[in-house]
């Protein structure tokens, strides 16, 4: 059982975001595994573990061929990861970021599984599972809350407003995760140790065939403009009960068109 799961390095969370003169986020500087996708790399490794066979690669994109994220994945069990690391993929969109990692799927050879989650935490687009199975022509199921692998088959509770869908597809498959979906471990020291020495290879997008001008600011057909502060929350309304409150809760949620 071989699972490739995509993993995203972003700025730790914590601190406050900055931004490039172009308007795009900073991502200078050291970068973590995005908590999404941690529930993607767990599921991977206890689907291996149920095999009894069978190993986890990690894909990953990322500036100055940063790799602090993918040891942490590394140290949680994951046998060897890809990096693209490349200048010409800066300003990449949802798209292009798909067809990079596609590509480096593609450098994994013999996979049956590929996970990823839903959106990461820093973009929120949750397209590019979707665009990455298309371009590599695998069925897909998303917002997975459950996943099974039995005689060459995937089945699925799939997340839904309403409960859950059972959905089944054949394998080679990609499946996208929802958070909590399992509980990820804690890398230990021993793993910590080990992810040092596991095999991470760095590529760029020529040695994936991707021409430099079909990807990044070149390719991406979109310029952001501006940036602009989310607008401060206004204070709320305090309704006393004067026998009337009812009456007036309903106006205000009337008038939001909640009615």
């Amino acid at each position: 059982m071989n699972v490739v799961v995509c993993v995203k390095q972003i700025p730790d969370p914590a601190d406050p975001g900055a931004l490039n003169p172009d308007h795009t986020l900073k991502r200078d500087g050291k970068l973590i595994l995005d908590e999404s996708d941690t529930y993607g790399v767990e599921m991977a490794l206890q689907l291996v573990d149920k095999a009894g066979e069978g190993e986890v690669t990690l894909v990953s994109m990322a500036p100055n061929g940063e790799v602090s994220g993918l040891r942490q994945a590394l140290a949680m069990g994951a046998a060897k990861a890809i990096l693209v690391s490349d200048d010409a993929i800066a300003g990449a969109g949802a798209l292009d970021t798909a067809k990079v990692l596609a590509a480096a799927i593609g450098k994994a050879e013999g996979y049956d599984l590929v996970l990823a989650a839903t959106e990461s935490s820093d973009g929120y687009t949750g397209t590019v599972p979707e665009q990455v199975a298309a371009l590599l022509d695998l069925p897909s199921v998303t917002f997975a809350k459950e996943v099974d692998i039995a005689d060459g088959t995937v089945k699925v509770r799939r997340q839904t407003e309403e409960g859950y869908d059972v959905c089944e597809s054949p394998l080679p498959a990609l499946v996208s995760v929802t958070a909590g979906v399992v509980e990820p471990r804690y890398p230990s020291f021993k793993g910590i140790m080990a992810a040092k020495s596991k095999p991470l290879d760095t590529l760029t997008i020529s040695d994936l065939g991707i021409d430099g001008d079909a990807v990044g600011w070149s390719g991406a057909g979109q310029e952001i403009v501006d940036v602009s502060p989310a607008p401060e929350r206004e204070a709320g309304e305090v309704i006393e009960d004067d026998g009337e409150a009812h009456a007036k809760i309903v106006e205000f949620l009337d008038g939001l068109k909640v009615l």
